[in-house]
C-alpha cells in the first residue's frame, strides 16, 4: 500500500465521520472560519464565507449560499 492509497482511505473515513455527524463539521468549520477572519482583520471575510461555503458543499449539507437560493 503506498502512500496514496494510505491519504485515500483517510479521506475517506473523514468523509464517513462527516457525513455521520454534520451540524458538529460545520460548526468546527464556521468557528475556524470566524478565527481566521478575525486574524485577517476582516480583510478577507467574503473569501472566507466562499471558502466555508465550498467546504460545506461538499461534505454535503450546502453553504449559506445554496440555503439562501
Amino acid at each position: 500500500m503506498g502512500v496514496m492509497d494510505s491519504l485515500k482511505g483517510l479521506i475517506g473515513k473523514g468523509k464517513e465521520a462527516a457525513a455521520k455527524n454534520p451540524d458538529k463539521v460545520h460548526g468546527a468549520v464556521d468557528k475556524a472560519g470566524g478565527i481566521i477572519d478575525q486574524k485577517t482583520g476582516g480583510k478577507y471575510t467574503d473569501q472566507i464565507g466562499k471558502g466555508t461555503d465550498a467546504i460545506k458543499k461538499n461534505l454535503g449539507g450546502g453553504g449559506e449560499q445554496e440555503q439562501q437560493q
